[in-house]
């Protein structure tokens, strides 16, 4: 007898085609057979161990969160309810060129530092890894969802050359293409850079053809957070099409939004130019995420210069009043490279996380100028995340449209008041933009949340409901999914989401977390 049997669900399987009332059979983590309108038929249907009666529910893939922050997250909170329960059954980690593999001792101590904001310092994780396969493997003991992983390029840089702003050496590349190389052997899907983030920005577009050559020879796709998001926005698109096309590279754009006051209503122009490239044969896609706000960290905002050297170095800089009259230049007059070539609007900058519990009355409030900043950043030793309210709806809109689009939180779960997206992301697509404002239709969004992203992944079972398929669903109610998170609530879990199955395995069951640790690591062989 076959494990499951769902009964009467609403299937939108992931393909952009029409819905389809259907019993779907799991058995032993795999989709065994699908009888579309079994009870109307009046044919024999399928028996199993367990039948859920899934009237009035849609059944979809697992969606697909193409820009995760949850590198250490997964390790340290085996619930994980934050993406769990939105239905999300793969994560791609690794991103904006910074995390933990692979790494040396040095290195491991620097990227702890630089990345707090955005994962904790790691105080409580045992790294008993350093390599990319071995970080894998942690994974593979068990954890909530899924994970692919990128290789880090700010991190392989950190590695063999360092935090210096300067050309690499030919032999320092060779190490770098080398270290790439052997991430995507042991199992990363592609590689990551963070171009507005030390040390990875120090990186001319020479070395990133390079790198991109390596992750291309091997099928995997670049994922770039390019060099800027404002000023130049689209000048930084064009350039990260260029360098791929050079390469040969697939290209996958992170959070390809346009903010701040200098791109509102330009989102078509950036459609265009990707139009324009994918006519002539270039392979690329992009995530977003369903809000208008962004998430960094403060010390993000710094000028490259001031970055140099790594942490210790930054916070140095910050302590001297005369580099620290240069660094506010550059925030409030002449545009930091950091904060895309604008100047800062403090008032545009919300705190929504310290490192440091002693300073939690700046959670929640505004930037009144440089000299908090400054003592805040001091104060914390980096450690401080923040809101950007710098972006534009009509933006958001346009570009969640395009056929290429994919879903990605880009959530950072640290924090005492994070981005309401890490929660959010995938209901309010569902609810939001489908179900109130009709901005896609159901099927279109389901696809652009689970085949596409597996298709940029290059995964052959999943992201479809079809026999034979890896049993990662989901289970929804379309006219009730919502995002439970809000900017004054941001950890509240949807509603709407009754049932997540991982691996054929229930890891939401009644919209509540079960104990299973069904996730593993996501890896592709590489085929030269």
């Amino acid at each position: 007898m076959q494990d499951l049997v769902i009964r009467d669900a609403d299937v939108v399987d992931g393909s952009g085609a029409d819905s389809y009332r259907a019993d779907v059979v799991v058995d032993d983590g795999r989709i065994v057979s699908i009888v579309r309108e079994a009870a109307a038929a009046g044919c024999q249907r399928p028996s199993a161990r367990r039948e859920l009666d899934a009237e009035g529910l849609v059944l979809s893939p697992g969606f697909v969160d193409m820009h995760a922050h949850s590198d250490l997250a997964l390790l340290r909170d085996p619930d994980h309810s934050a993406k769990a329960a939105q239905g999300v059954t793969l994560e791609v980690i690794g991103q904006d060129g910074l995390s933990y593999a692979p790494v040396d001792d040095r290195t491991l101590g620097e990227v702890r530092r630089a990345i707090t904001g955005w994962n904790g310092h790691g105080d409580d994780i045992d790294f008993d890894w350093r390599s990319v396969g071995e970080y894998l493997d942690r994974l593979d003991r068990g954890v909530a969802v899924n994970a692919a992983y990128l290789v880090p390029q700010g991190t392989i840089r950190a590695l063999a050359v360092g935090w210096e702003d300067r050309e690499a050496t030919p032999e320092e590349l060779a190490r770098m293409r080398q270290l790439v190389a052997e991430g995507l052997e042991q199992g990363a899907v592609g590689m990551s850079s963070g171009l507005t983030y030390t040390p990875g920005m120090y990186a001319e577009d020479a070395e990133l053809t390079e790198l991109c050559r390596v992750v291309a020879s091997y099928g995997g796709y670049y994922c770039p957070h390019h060099r800027s998001y404002g000023a130049g926005a689209l000048e930084a698109y064009a350039e990260m099409v260029a360098l791929t096309r050079e390469a040969g590279c697939a290209l996958h754009l992170a959070h390809a939004t346009m903010n701040f006051g200098v791109n509102k209503g330009r989102a078509p122009q950036l459609l265009d130019l990707l139009d324009e490239a994918l006519a002539a044969g270039a392979d690329i896609s992009l995530d977003t995420y369903p809000y208008t706000p962004g998430c960094t960290t403060l010390a993000a905002l710094l000028p490259s210069w001031a970055s140099e050297g790594g942490p210790e170095a930054v916070l140095a800089r910050l302590a001297d009043e005369e580099s620290a009259e240069r660094i506010r230049h550059h925030l409030e007059v002449t545009g930091s490279d950091g904060c895309h070539g604008v100047p800062v609007e403090w008032d545009t900058i919300e705190i929504s996380g310290v490192s440091d519990p002693a300073l939690a009355a700046h959670v929640g409030h505004r930037l009144d100028g440089w000299t908090t900043a400054r003592r805040l950043l001091l104060a914390d030793r980096l450690g401080t995340t923040i809101l950007q309210h710098v972006g534009h709806e009509e933006n958001v809109r346009s570009i969640m449209r395009h056929r290429v689009h994919t879903g990605g939180s880009d959530g950072i779960l640290q924090g005492t008041k994070p981005h309401p997206r890490a929660y959010g992301t995938f209901p309010r697509y569902l609810g939001h933009y489908v179900r109130e404002l009709g901005v896609l239709s159901l099927e279109e969004c389901v696809a652009h949340l689970t085949s596409r992203p597996a298709a940029r992944l290059r995964l052959p079972d999943r992201g479809l409901v079809r026999e034979g398929y890896r049993a990662d669903l989901v289970l929804f109610d379309p006219r009730t999914v919502a995002a439970g998170s809000t900017y004054e609530e941001p950890r509240r879990l949807p509603t709407g989401i009754p049932y997540v199955l991982i691996d054929g395995r229930f890891v939401i069951e009644n919209g509540r977390r079960t104990d299973v640790l069904a996730g593993r690591s996501v890896r592709r062989t590489p085929a030269r």
